[in-house]
Parts: C-alpha cells; structure tokens; sequence
C-alpha cells in the first residue's frame, strides 16, 4: 500500500475523519463522511497505521484495516420512479445496466457517477428485460449522448411494430391450438430491417429508439436473447458463462421458446400483447460465489406458471398439498435464491408457489410515487414475507427508501422547481446571438442545477447492494443523517458453515 495507489473501502463500512488519530487509536476526530464497503479510494498520505485517502470526493484519514486492494461487485438499484433500474459494477469494473425506468433518473444517476461523460465512457452492456417503456424509455437519454458508447444491448427478442397499421409483437404462428410468437428479433441485421422502415416503426417509442442505438456508430451489437429449451444445457449472457471465469455468471432463465416446425424458436403468447411482453421478461440469475440474486422484470401469474412447468415437469397449479410440496421442492433448485428483484413492482399478478420456490432472505421493491397502480400491493408485500426464509424476512422498497422526509425531495419534484431554470439556461445555449462566455456561463449554471437532481438521484430511494461471493451489505442513505460518522442503514449477511447465506446485523 502506497501512496497514489487506488484501493476500495473494507467490509462493512468505515467512517473517514478530517483528523487522524492517534497511533494506536481505531477513531480519529471530526468525521466527514461514512463509506461503504467496495467504495473506489485513491491514497493521497500514509502516516503510521493512518491513511489519508480522496474518496466520494473528499479526503479524509481512516486506518489501514479499513481498506481492501481488491473491487468487489456492486449492484446498485436506482430509483427510477415508476419503473425498474439496476446498475452494476463488476469486480472487473465492468459497468452493466439492466433496465433504466421511464424518466431520466438512471442517465442522471450515471452522469454523477461517470464523471459527467466529459470523456468517452463504454458500457459493457444494455439490457432491456422486455419492451414496457417504465423498463426502456430511460436508455434514450443514454444512446443520445455522445460520450456513450456501448459494447451490447441485449433484449428479449419482442420489438414492438406497426404491421398492416397496427401495433403488433411481430408475427404469431398457432401449432396445436396455441399461439406462438415467431417474428422473434435475434440479431443486428433482424433488428434493422424493422428501424429501416418509417412504416414499421410508426410513432412507436420502442423501435425509434432502438433505431437510434442502431444508427448512433457508438452500439456495437443489438442481441436478442432467449433461454434454452432445455433446462439441463442451459444459457447464459455473452461471456458470463462457467468457462468465462469471469468472477460471476448471469444465467438465463427466461423467456423459454418452443422449436417451431420449421426449426425457429417461438414464444407462447398469454393472452393480450401487455401480458405477453411482459411475462416473456429477460429473467437473469446472477450467481457470485455462494450468492444468488434473481432479477426477474415483469414476470405475471401465466408466465411464472410457465416456468414452473417447464423447470420442473409438474402442473403449476396443484391440487393438494403433497403436490405443492413436491412442486416447489423441484422448483428450487432453478429459482432459490438469496436476493430477489420483485417482479413487476410489487404487483398483486404473482403466482404464490413461484415466491415460495424463490425463498429469499431479501427483496427490493423498485416502485414510485404518483402511480395508477398502488405499487407494491398489500397483499404482495404479505406474500413476500410469508415465502422468504428467516423468521425476519427483509424487504427493501426504492420508494419508502426515499419517502417522508420533506427536505428529501424526489427528483421529479426537483426537476418541477428548477424549470424554469433549466429552460432559461438552455435557450441561452442555443441562442445562436449569444456570446460565447454567456453561453459558458449558462452552461456552468445549468450544470449546478443538474447536479441537484443527480444528488437527489444518488443519495435517496437508492438500495445499495455490495458482496464479495462470501459476505453481503445491503444499504440504503438515512433521511435524516444521524451523525456525519453514521448516514447510512447497513444490512449484513455472510455464509455460514453450510455455505448458505445469513443474515447477522
């Protein structure tokens, strides 16, 4: 350990002080901030046991124990509003991002911590578990950016179109009285034949803005994805499989086609257009270590009846108990997990033996205010609690995380007191008579206010999830700080003699 070295903050958290203490003492004086566990270090001064370190942009002394030379992964679930948003940082530091809600939360939350795009940033990937603009309309301030760049966007291989002037999911085929989805869109080129086409893409958001990924030169690849057909081989995303000794995999388990006729894969409807994009989500399991956390978009009642069948052979819906219990047994071994994503917002569309089969110790719950839907249902959050292992089951809610504290505004209020402005500053930058030092000038004041958001964004509503494979925190900001050395609420879990996930603070 040296100075100039980068190096990330030890587990759990540790309070960075403005004084350092004395040699043999743990705390120093005047503490400035508290870091969580895996937060990026640059070492600026090393005295004794004592380490002077630039971190969260401010420096500050915290002892040698209290740093770790090696990244851990980070999965950071944002508070998009109505809607889903989980960015992840890899132990690689690779940045992925599964879905980015409907407003622009998640590019703000980006551009803070990317250093405002001032230089060319590369995603490894996009992913968009399914085609409800509350899931993707939040990547289109994301693609529009210059400085973006993206190595792959993955989909569920469903783009929403226009076919004989109406909206469509693509081409459907019946084979035994079903009906299946077999206009499926695996590739670049596919994808292409339909954003080409002012026809086919209509007004409709979803192919205008993939159309603009497509065109941008900064998306390398556009890639639809779809499980196995067969559970026992099964898939995963591109270079997080077993083989790519990558750290951690992101397995697919969802959606699940059927080999048509002619060889190409299809994917059954269930019922109207909504229920079949979203049952037919990109479910991922993420495995690191001894954890697993699944992330499931809007899996409803049919389609997680679906995977059950197709996971476990048996009738989803059982008749007696003995059923169940062997139905959920076999279900397990596919869906258990330690972390959820609760699918569709809390909605009350949940099958109650696939909760059961999941079993967590944890749930996040990305829903927002101002909704139609009263997200997370009543009876949703009961269910949650009923099937999670533990007898103090954890549910995490982006929403509540941020709620009830007046001073704490969310970002679309923000974003309402600022408007005015926002826009002033921006009609001076693109008043063609404006001198170029007020445009300088409007530009560093609109930076200001953006950056109100962007804290907004950042610090409040978001949960915060850091493990190592071994050892887990969950965390989410304090509304109202209880001391400079205490601003976060830390949950902890570490594996236990089994190897089985525990929850222990």
């Amino acid at each position: 350990m040296k100075v100039g070295d980068e190096v990330f903050v030890g587990y759990p958290s540790a309070v960075q002080y403005g004084t350092k203490g004395a040699a043999g003492s743990t705390k120093g004086e005047k503490a400035i901030n508290q870091l969580l566990w895996g937060d990026w270090a640059r070492i600026d001064e090393i005295e004794g046991n004592w380490v002077n370190i630039r971190s969260r942009n401010r420096n500050g002394w915290l002892r040698k124990e209290n740093l770790q030379p090696n990244r851990i992964l980070e999965v950071n679930f944002v508070d998009v509003g109505q809607g889903d948003g989980c960015h992840i940082q890899t132990a690689a530091d690779k940045a992925i991002v599964i879905d980015a809600g409907e407003s622009d939360n998640m590019y703000r939350f980006l551009h803070w911590r990317f250093g405002k795009f001032r230089r060319r940033f590369r995603f490894e990937s996009f992913t968009i578990t399914h085609p409800d603009k509350d899931h993707y309309l939040g990547f289109a301030p994301l693609l529009e950016h210059e400085k973006v760049h993206v190595d792959t966007i993955y989909h569920n291989s469903i783009v929403e179109q226009i076919s004989a002037g109406k909206s469509t999911l693509g081409k459907q085929e019946k084979v035994n009285g079903t009906n299946y989805l077999t206009g499926l869109v695996l590739s670049t080129a596919e994808l292409k034949a339909i954003t080409a086409s002012s026809a086919r893409r209509g007004r409709r958001l979803y192919p205008n803005m993939l159309k603009t990924a497509v065109e941008s030169g900064r998306v390398k690849n556009i890639v639809g994805l779809l499980a196995g057909t067969n559970w026992e081989t099964p898939r995963y995303v591109p270079g997080y499989g077993p083989e790519d000794n990558r750290g951690m995999t992101l397995k697919l388990l969802g959606p699940v086609p059927r080999a048509m006729p002619q060889g190409k894969p299809g994917l059954r409807t269930f019922g109207n257009s909504g229920v079949t994009k979203n049952g037919h989500s990109l479910v991922l399991l993420l495995e690191i270590g001894t954890v697993k956390m699944l992330l499931g978009g809007d899996l409803n009642v049919p389609s997680q009846e679906y995977l059950l069948e197709h996971y476990t052979g048996l009738d989803a819906r059982p008749k007696t108990p003995a059923e169940l219990e062997l139905l959920v047994t076999e279900a397990r071994k596919h869906f258990e997990v330690d972390i959820v994503k609760a699918c569709h917002h809390g909605s009350a569309d949940v099958s109650s033996a696939f909760l059961e089969a999941t079993n967590p110790l944890a749930t996040v719950v990305s829903s927002g205010d101002n909704e139609p839907h009263s997200h997370p249902r009543p009876d949703t959050l009961g269910m949650i609690g009923k099937y999670s292992r533990w007898d103090r089951p954890l549910i995490f809610s982006t929403e509540l995380a941020r709620s009830g504290n007046e001073s704490i505004k969310h970002p679309n209020q923000v974003r309402r007191e600022l408007r005015a402005q926002i826009d002033k500053e921006t009609a001076i930058l693109h008043d063609p008579n404006a001198t170029a030092d007020a445009k300088r000038k409007a530009g560093a004041r609109l930076d200001a206010h953006l950056s109100v958001i962007e804290r907004s964004v950042a610090n409040y509503g978001m949960i915060n999830l850091r493990t190592d494979g071994e050892r887990v925190i969950i965390a989410q900001r304090l509304e109202r700080e209880r001391s400079r050395s205490h601003r976060w609420d830390i949950y902890m879990f570490e594996s236990d003699e089994r190897s089985r996930l525990r929850y222990v603070h």
